[in-house]
């Protein structure tokens, strides 16, 4: 009896395994079928998390020093001071624990982030583009953050990425009022 057990304990763990690892999307289940499959959470990986965080802040700083000198409104300029401030420091926290892991920051900015700039710095209407891309950016990466906070493989960025996203949703905050 404890022989069956031990090897239905064996099949079990088996099937559930293969469950957990399988890669591939699944298939849509019949209609009227209430079965789902399992979902896979991996963990996201520090090289992409540090190339992400870093083009954003890269693009915050740039973008908020273009805004410095083109912005109509008072208000958007305060911002924009606040985001060189605010992008600084957790640009630097990144750059910090990334040596730690061998990582160093971007130099440059990713190819969406790249074009963000550009539309910005060729639009008409200045104070609506930065303002509208602010939001996309800082909803983008609040996302990050919080998803490699929660679910990061390094131990040593996880706790940037928290700082990050406490800094990130203040900004939103702002954006909301302004």
């Amino acid at each position: 009896m404890r022989i069956v057990a031990i090897a239905l304990t064996g099949l079990a763990t088996a099937a559930l395994t293969a469950c957990a690892t399988r890669e591939a999307p699944y298939p849509r289940p019949p209609a009227g079928s209430a079965a789902r499959p399992p979902i896979v959470v991996r963990p996201l990986f520090v090289a992409d998390y540090m190339a992400a965080a870093s083009s954003i802040d890269l693009y915050e700083i740039r973008s908020a020093e273009l805004a410095m000198s083109r912005a109509s409104s008072p208000r958007l300029r305060d911002f924009a001071r606040l985001m060189i401030a605010d992008h600084g420091g957790t640009s630097a926290q990144l750059s910090f624990a990334g040596r730690r892991l061998n990582l160093l920051p971007r130099a440059t900015l990713l190819p969406a982030h790249q074009a963000m700039f550009d539309e910005l710095a060729s639009t008409s209407d200045f104070d609506a583009t930065y303002r509208r891309q602010q939001f996309a950016v800082h909803e983008a990466g609040l996302k990050l953050h919080v998803n490699f906070a929660a679910r990061g493989e390094s131990a040593t960025m996880r706790p940037v990425a928290a700082n990050a996203a406490r800094v990130v949703r203040r900004h939103l905050d702002m954006l909301r009022r302004m």
